[in-house]
């Protein structure tokens, strides 16, 4: 019994045996492609960091960009109602072609009335040429007849002296001279007045009637609205017949297509080192992947704050520091191959470099 409790149990010292560590060998491939990945990626952040900060001041870029084209807004130059349109959206206009039509009946009754002024100013005239030729010969008479009142008076002076005549008519002829006299003062009167109605070059009268004959022919041509330059018709849905054309109101939009350029607000720290002519590169929202070479045209001479409707004002002691953006015109270095529309979204960028 001693003996058997002695002696340990097999399956108690089993349990108490120390543990033996085995060691697992890696192969030799994956531990030098651990070491290399170690040491690649520190590597490559190093490098990439050099470079970003050795070409970041290289070129500046902005999302604040747009296209932009030149927009006309055709308005009629006279009042009147719409006969006729001969445009809609979306179409191609050359300079000069008809867009629509005002009602010309008014207009042609203005001008008739203003050639009737015209024939009437004539008429004026050659009145006014005639009274001043029969006034010269109301002068002529009058002086023949003050030439036989002075010599009935000088007879009757004679008579006077010799006692053959009365005072009394000698007083009559005296009177007669001063009748004829001042007839004759009359008479030249008239003259000076008729030759004066007479103006040496044109009348007033005729060349206001012709001015008034102009602007009436002015109107009329005026009720015919033509395109100023090429583009594209836009903003005519408004525009029908019936509808009554204001003077100076806008009926319509022609899009000057061929003339697209960029309008970038660059922020101020960033304008410093343009000047027009730097390399600019353009990609438009509207058409992913596709860049359009470009470069500086103008730096503009004012930022937008100062150009709104309200200036801020910044003398209330209240003023906090907005960093300001500055508007450059960047012009395209040929024509894009895609279509540019007014108002799309581009990301502008800017090199400094000048090449």
């Amino acid at each position: 019994m001693n003996k058997m409790a002695t002696e340990p149990m097999t399956a108690t010292g089993a349990t108490d045996a120390p543990k033996v560590r085995r060691k697992v060998k890696v192969p030799a491939g994956k531990g030098m492609l651990r070491t290399f990945l170690m040491l690649i990626v520190p590597a490559l952040l190093i490098v990439g960091g050099g470079y970003y900060w050795l070409t970041s001041g290289g070129s500046v870029s902005t999302d604040d960009a747009q296209v932009k084209q030149d927009i006309v807004s055709v308005s009629p130059q006279v009042n009147g109602q719409v006969v006729q349109v001969l445009v809609r959206n979306g179409m191609h206009v050359k300079r000069g072609d008809v867009l629509f039509r005002i009602d010309p009946q008014p207009y042609q009754v203005a001008l008739e009335q203003a050639q009737a002024q015209l024939a009437a100013a004539h008429l004026q005239t050659t009145q006014l040429k005639t009274t001043a030729a029969g006034t010269g010969a109301d002068i002529t008479g009058a002086a023949a007849n003050l030439k036989i009142k002075e010599n009935a008076l000088g007879r009757q002076q004679a008579l006077l002296r010799q006692g053959f005549t009365t005072r009394a008519d000698y007083e009559d002829a005296l009177n007669e001279v001063k009748t004829a006299e001042q007839q004759l003062a009359d008479a030249k009167a008239r003259a000076a007045n008729a030759q004066a109605a007479i103006a040496p070059g044109e009348q007033p009268s005729i060349a206001q009637a012709q001015a008034a004959i102009d602007k009436a022919r002015l109107d009329l041509e005026r009720t015919t609205i033509r395109a100023p330059m090429d583009g594209v018709v836009e903003n005519a849905d408004d525009l029908q017949v019936g509808k009554m054309a204001v003077l100076g109101v806008g009926a319509l939009s022609v899009v000057h297509s061929s003339s697209a350029w960029v309008e970038a607000n660059f922020k101020e720290k960033d304008v410093g080192r343009m000047v027009p002519g730097q390399r600019a590169e353009i990609t438009v929202d509207a058409y992913p992947g596709v860049k359009f070479p470009a470069h500086v045209q103008s730096i503009g001479a004012g930022t937008g704050s100062e150009f709104s409707l309200l200036p801020a004002q910044n003398a209330n002691g209240n003023w906090v520091k907005v960093t300001q953006r500055v508007p450059i015109r960047i012009a395209f270095n040929e024509p894009p191959s895609k279509p540019m529309i007014a108002g799309l979204s581009v990301n502008a960028t800017v090199f400094f470099d000048k090449k």
